[in-house]
């Protein structure tokens, strides 16, 4: 089975900036220490502060689409679950 890869962007309005970077924190350990996690990254822009790129694999979509359950249940998912999205979801080919 080929990997799952997600990429894109999140952004973040003023008012929600705190609470965003404070449940970040905990959503990137737990991803990581998810069964199926290769890579996880989030990081705000440099020149925007509101705007962050998401990059993240998966070993394949059965590790993806547990990791997508999971959020969805968080403290990051009721936190941003209005934020605009904006994703690319590949197979890694």
């Amino acid at each position: 089975m080929p990997k799952i890869i997600l990429q894109g962007t999140i952004i973040v309005s003023d008012e929600q900036l705190a609470i965003v970077k404070e449940a970040l924190i905990l959503h990137k350990t737990l991803t990581l220490q998810e069964s199926g996690c290769i890579t996880f990254e989030v990081t705000q822009e440099r020149d925007d502060r509101n705007k962050y790129n998401v990059y993240e694999e998966f070993t394949d979509q059965q590790a993806f689409d547990a990791h997508q359950l999971r959020v969805k249940n968080s403290h990051w998912g009721k936190v941003t679950v209005n934020l605009p999205r904006n994703y690319r979801i590949s197979n890694g080919e």
